[in-house]
């Protein structure tokens, strides 16, 4: 009786000696439907589902296809969600441990990214854009663990947000006007709040003279902007050699002539260098994990403070110099993404607090 790992083992031979991979599928799947007739318990084979296990990421691709699924997590080899609309729920899947190992070294095959035991994590972008996470035992406790972060394509611009209830008409005044006068723009929020969305967004927003430069960790940030480069960091090899952060990228941003530097997400010191940069002149938009518009910049604070050698007066009074706005986002228990808070920094106190002036909030 034929079974779907013979069934691919055959397409795979097929498209190795030279035959279309479309074509060595059907022929293949046809013949097995073939072979399986009469066999009262045999499966019928289907050619998207082979060419899934080909071509694409075995059983989690029509996840990956549907565009209502935000998120797919794989706890281990019973355990596998999905979130739509911002809630979660659990699927039945067929997967075998094996099965989980395959699907991540697929996965990372283009990527240039590994993950061992002297390497446990790994974060990287996949084909579509969407970002895989992946951590491994001994640091998990016996299984792997995936994530994997899709982004929306169709939310693109400030009218898709509108569409979608997440900026009000005087926020969206406000958010576009900022971006037009070249003023730098902070966006916080939790996780899932929205924020790379929001981004993307707002750089729909600029006129085709900008010159935009992005840094993050793993691509994420897309935009059809006609100037724009991205770069993203690098791990260190096996020799332990070559590792690209992102405090480096910030600091060779600079040399590529930008007019706005996009960093996808500020979380650790290279937040020093960020501010560095802003203050000369180069306006910004960056995310950053956090509460409230007031937790995003104190945050700031700290993470700067992390590169050592700076006053928490010095960061606190350049904050206050180079941010003109902090956007917060949330999500709310149904899944909608919104604008909540939108303020700015308007000086220092006695203590070294940055002081927040509320420009609009929801209501």
């Amino acid at each position: 009786m034929p079974t779907t790992d013979w069934l691919i083992d055959r397409v795979r031979r097929a498209v190795l000696s030279g035959e279309n991979v479309d074509s060595a599928i059907s022929v293949e799947v046809r013949r097995a439907n073939e072979r399986a007739l009469g066999d009262a318990v045999a499966a019928e084979f289907h050619e998207n589902d082979v060419a899934h296990h080909v071509t694409g990421f075995g059983v989690i691709q029509p996840f990956l296809d549907d565009p209502t699924v935000e998120e797919i997590w794989v706890n281990d080899d019973r355990a596998v969600f999905i979130a739509r609309g911002g809630r979660n729920e659990r699927v039945a899947l067929d997967l075998t441990p094996d099965d989980i190992r395959t699907l991540v070294e697929r996965m990372l095959r283009r990527t240039g990214r590994r993950i061992d035991v002297s390497q446990p994590f790994v974060d990287a972008s996949l084909p579509d854009g969407s970002r895989l996470h992946v951590v491994i035992p001994p640091i998990t406790r016996d299984h792997w663990s995936l994530n994997i972060r899709k982004f929306s394509t169709t939310v693109r611009t400030l009218d898709d947000l509108a569409r979608r209830g997440t900026v009000d008409v005087t926020a969206r005044r406000i958010v576009e006007d900022a971006m037009r006068l070249g003023h730098t723009v902070l966006v916080s929020g939790a996780t899932q709040a929205g924020k790379t969305t929001l981004v993307c967004a707002l750089l729909a927003e600029l006129g085709d003279s900008e010159r935009i430069v992005t840094v993050e960790e793993t691509f994420e940030i897309a935009t059809r902007h006609p100037d724009v480069v991205g770069m993203q960091c690098r791990g260190p090899s096996l020799e332990g050699v070559g590792e690209v952060t992102l405090r480096r990228l910030v600091k060779e941003a600079l040399r590529m002539r930008p007019t706005r530097l996009v960093v996808g997400e500020v979380r650790g010191d290279e937040a020093l260098d960020l501010l560095v940069a802003l203050n000369s002149g180069v306006p910004g938009l960056c995310t950053i994990h956090a509460n409230s518009s007031g937790d995003a910049v104190r945050k700031l604070v700290t993470l700067c403070q992390l590169a050592g050698g700076v006053s928490e007066h010095f960061v606190a009074s350049t904050i206050v110099a180079t941010v003109d706005v902090v956007v917060h986002c949330r999500m709310d228990p149904d899944g909608t993404r919104r604008i909540v808070e939108i303020a700015q920094p308007i000086s220092v106190s006695g203590s070294g607090d940055v002081q927040m002036e509320p420009v609009w909030e929801l209501t």
